[in-house]
């Protein structure tokens, strides 16, 4: 328990995320943030693979924790809480500390030809009824099983596998604590959602050693504390866990079942709490394991994952080069009425829910020579809106259970002309709470919550705080006109590139 109770009394974030890294102190009493933000590089071997350098990762955390302890005061640290960027792999050495190379990040399709084989060999039914997700090259398991075989890792004692927030606390903890949580356990298609414990079939399917996973923990709990051996501050409780998209529906306070959240990153997830039992699968969405508390109170939610939205805004910015910031995003947008029969669909690693296509391709279609850079802009920001709707559509017809409102955040959702095109997409009320930093909010309440910061749900819930509201129009026609379209130009992207 904590026995801080100021004003300075805080809980740190660790915010691992697919391009950098940023910790935060989240304050018991609303104060001005402290936070600090690195960097780290994306590396893209050959088409279709994209890569990180895990001791790049590694030091960037140590940089930004470093930065934050020194401004708050190490006695005003109750704990940390780790969000991470989910299905990303390493292996390491546990005797040595060295990773087996690069990690393999979500965003790869290398294994792609390998789940199609998986699927064709008759596997699809006992992935989706055990693990609640589909045979696709995002999720962890193909990733380590490509890991084993071609870089020729040793098996044995020494060998650990793990997704970005195992190897962290390994690493904060001097390599005491070799653990995960159950959110990130539930997206390698290696865990049992419903039994709540490492598949020993899945595990068998793909080659993956039981011995070499870490152990798996509630979200909210003690995994371990921070060890003079690790560089930063030593003794600070390392006590909440998740991924980032299950991090984010926990700081959005959508504790009951029925609220659903999106968060507008470098891809978009939509997520629905629905509640404490785990619903059968479901076409088109992933049934995942929401959080799970220190009392053993578990939630599941359905989620619907878009590969690529802040993404394609990096790509307009340092692929394509026809913006020099992504704060021009926006004002770029909005400096044409429409999109001049232009769409963009981002599909630059496949598509994700519903469609699930690893083959399809990014796609701009509708040129014309009046067509410019706007245009373009504006067609990447409204595919977004689309993409999203395409999810909660599918969400809503596998589910029944209609959204009736979504609560929002991620770096795009600063948009408010893409907010309220998103609400008249969806014909429901958009929410965009005060601090949009909702990820690393839900890290650190799944902390504070283990250490006594924060006492219950309740308390936490009383600090979510609306910014603005996006209430739909009443006439769709145009909304449903515009959604059409996308979906012929989702056509022209899907199976074009070749298995």
């Amino acid at each position: 328990m904590s026995t801080q109770n100021s004003a300075s009394t805080c809980v740190i974030a660790i915010d691992a995320g697919t391009t950098g890294v940023r910790s935060r102190a989240v304050f018991v009493e609303p104060r001005d943030a402290v936070a600090s933000y690195r960097e780290f590089t994306q590396h893209y071997p050959q088409p279709g693979w994209v890569e990180h350098d895990v001791t790049e990762i590694w030091q960037a955390v140590l940089a930004t924790l470093d930065d934050v302890i020194a401004t708050v005061g190490r006695e005003n640290v109750a704990a940390i809480g780790i969000t991470n960027q989910r299905e990303t792999v390493v292996a390491w050495n546990r005797a040595t500390g060295e990773p087996y190379g690069t990690a393999i990040v979500w965003q790869d399709r290398r294994t792609a030809a390998r789940c199609d084989q998986l699927e064709a060999d008759g596997h699809l039914d006992l992935a989706r009824s055990t693990t609640g997700l589909v045979l696709d090259p995002y999720f962890s398991g193909t990733k380590f099983e490509w890991l084993l075989r071609e870089r020729d890792i040793p098996v044995g004692p020494d060998l650990a596998l793990g997704t970005i927030d195992t190897w962290l606390i390994w690493n904060l903890t001097g390599g005491d604590s070799f653990v995960t949580d159950v959110t990130n356990a539930s997206r390698t298609l290696l865990y049992d959602i419903v039994a709540r414990e490492w598949s020993p079939a899945m595990c068998d399917l793909l080659g993956v050693p039981l011995e070499a996973l870490p152990e798996v923990r509630p979200s909210s709990g003690r995994f371990g504390i921070t060890s003079d051996r690790c560089g930063a501050a030593a003794g600070i409780p390392v006590s909440g866990v998740a991924g980032d998209q299950q991090a984010a529906l926990f700081g959005q306070a959508c504790f009951r079942p029925g609220m659903a959240k999106n968060t507008y990153g470098t891809g978009s997830f939509v997520l629905l709490n629905v509640g404490d039992t785990c619903p059968p699968p479901t076409e088109g969405m992933l049934t995942t394991i929401a959080w799970e508390l220190g009392d053993g109170t578990v939630a599941y939610a359905l989620e619907g994952a878009i590969f690529v939205t802040g993404a394609a805004i990096q790509w307009l910015r340092d692929g394509i080069n026809i913006i020099d910031d992504a704060s021009e995003t926006g004002p770029l947008a909005q400096s044409v009425p429409d999109t001049g029969g232009v769409m963009v669909v981002p599909a630059f690693t496949g598509l994700g829910s519903p469609w699930w296509d690893p083959y399809a391709r990014g796609t701009i279609v509708g040129i014309t020579r009046g067509t410019t850079r706007a245009h373009i802009v504006r067609a990447v920001v409204e595919s977004m809106t689309y993409q999203t709707r395409d999810v909660v559509d599918a969400m809503v017809a596998a589910s029944g259970t209609p959204i009736v409102d979504l609560r929002v955040d991620g770096g795009a959702s600063v948009m408010d002309f893409m907010l309220q095109m998103q609400a008249d997409q969806l014909g429901v009320t958009v929410e965009r709470p005060a601090d949009q930093e909702t990820t690393a909010l839900g890290a650190a309440f799944l902390a504070g919550l283990a250490e006594g910061v924060w006492p219950d749900l309740d308390a936490i819930q009383a600090t979510w705080q609306l910014d603005a509201t996006f209430e739909p129009v009443a006439d769709r026609t145009a909304a449903d006109q515009g959604h059409q379209q996308w979906l012929r130009a989702v056509e022209r992207s899907r199976n074009w590139a070749e298995g």
